[in-house]
């Protein structure tokens, strides 16, 4: 099992990389993808800082962990495979889109175009034990996601934070307001949908009105 990450991110985390408690964490990862099936792939645990770069990086989306069920995982938060079914938070992500800037829902909840733009769709928690949401909680990876949204927070400025629900909330209370757009919601989850928290946030179109504001590519999406 092989762990690559890009440069740019490696470089701004080679404090974590040299930790103790990094290398417990990934003896424990490499050990579980031996003995259980573990999600995403393992040459997709770093998915989300390959496709988006560190100096590319423009907007972040904090998830929780990835997707527990055959085939869904691919190492971006909310994202599934090319032809797996949309799971419920997906579907509610693209109704927003369609309603917030007349987006098409697309065919595929693939979100590697977003990526590619620089969207870092981040997972507080990389990798999860298959039927077993949460189960690689508390072993080291909060404090490894921590560290890249510092990064972030303190090497870049204008960058725009979507965050969903209280988990992410939580992971981002120390995101600095001053330098960053920060837009929060409730999750797209249909308990929290359901309940409004979710629907009309027009977090996409606000994101890319920062983005043209500050004279920055604007995401499509």
């Amino acid at each position: 099992m092989e762990l690559e990450i890009e440069q740019g991110w490696k470089n701004q985390l080679n404090e974590q990389f040299e930790s103790s408690n990094f290398k417990e964490l990934i003896g424990f990862v490499k050990s579980a993808y031996k003995s259980q099936t573990v999600y995403p792939p393992s040459n997709l645990v770093f998915e989300a800082f390959n496709r988006c770069t560190f100096e590319n990086t423009k907007v972040v989306i904090i998830g929780q962990d990835p997707y527990h069920g055959p085939g869904q995982a691919n190492g971006l938060c909310f994202s599934v495979g090319e032809t797996v079914a949309f799971p419920p938070s997906l579907k509610n992500i693209f109704k927003e889109l369609e309603s917030d800037v007349n987006a098409a829902i697309p065919s595929s909840g693939n979100l590697n175009r977003w990526a590619d733009q620089g969207v870092l769709l981040l997972n507080a928690i990389l990798t999860v034990e298959a039927r077993q949401a949460g189960s690689h909680q508390n072993v080291g990876w909060e404090e490894f996601t921590d560290s890249a949204i510092d990064a972030l927070n303190n090497q870049k400025e204008n960058l725009v934070f979507l965050l969903w629900g209280g988990y992410a909330k939580k992971k981002g209370k120390h995101i600095n307001r001053q330098k960053h757009l920060v837009l929060e919601s409730g999750h797209p989850s249909p308990l929290s949908a359901n309940r409004g928290y979710w629907f009309g946030n027009k977090h996409f179109s606000q994101c890319n009105a920062y983005l043209k504001s500050r004279g920055l590519p604007q995401i499509e999406w």
